[in-house]
């Protein structure tokens, strides 16, 4: 298991701006919380970049405070959500939550703990979801496990092929392998994620 050239080489490129990226996610606000749950909801088979477009015009609107329904921002061409009916209503149903989730993550619970009650609370988030939530709001080491994270896992010798992550144990086995390759290549986790991320689109969006 190793780095291929390629990542070698873009991470002594990269580095600093995936660190400082890693910073921002520890410093954002906690009035953003809300809203960087809203665009974890909405990721799932739609591009990060049009999540963004929904949760800054969900910031726009003050969606938090507002009663109005997101589904018209979701549906719209520009930043077009996959399932946005549906999406929308898991919106709804999360704001109800928020108190609850808010009390959650101000608790003593660990990390592992606090994304599996995400995940077995809140709908419409898997295990996935769950990680990319905390890792924007500063919480580390829970791997964000997507289809091009595990390609490049794959490339890097981790697995054979992508593996079948249908259930809490194979997610975290496959986690598992993700942090060990981690240590072995002497970079942190989540930095490997941005990495990969950066490496594929040629930015870092989150």
């Amino acid at each position: 298991m190793k780095l291929t050239k390629e990542l070698q080489d873009s991470y002594s490129v990269q580095a600093k701006n995936i660190q400082a990226k890693l910073q921002e996610f520890a410093e954002i606000p906690r009035d953003f919380y809300f809203y960087e749950l809203c665009f974890c909801i909405c990721t799932p088979q739609s591009k990060a970049a049009n999540a963004l477009k929904v949760q800054n015009q969900l910031m726009e609107i003050d969606y938090y405070i507002d009663d109005i329904s997101p589904d018209f921002i979701l549906g719209e061409k520009s930043n077009y959500i996959r399932f946005h009916n549906q999406k929308a209503i898991n919106l709804c149903r999360m704001k109800l939550q928020w108190k609850e989730i808010s009390d959650i993550l101000d608790s003593n619970l660990s990390n592992i703990e606090k994304r599996n009650w995400l995940f077995e609370n809140i709908r419409g988030i898997g295990y996935k979801e769950s990680s990319h939530f905390l890792r924007n709001i500063g919480y580390r080491d829970l791997a964000i496990l997507d289809r091009h994270i595990l390609r490049n896992l794959v490339n890097c010798g981790v697995f054979e092929t992508i593996p079948r992550i249908a259930n809490k144990n194979q997610y975290q086995a496959a986690e598992k392998k993700f942090m060990d390759f981690a240590d072995e290549v002497n970079i942190p986790m989540d930095e490997l994620d941005l990495l990969f991320w950066s490496n594929m689109t040629g930015e870092i969006i989150k």
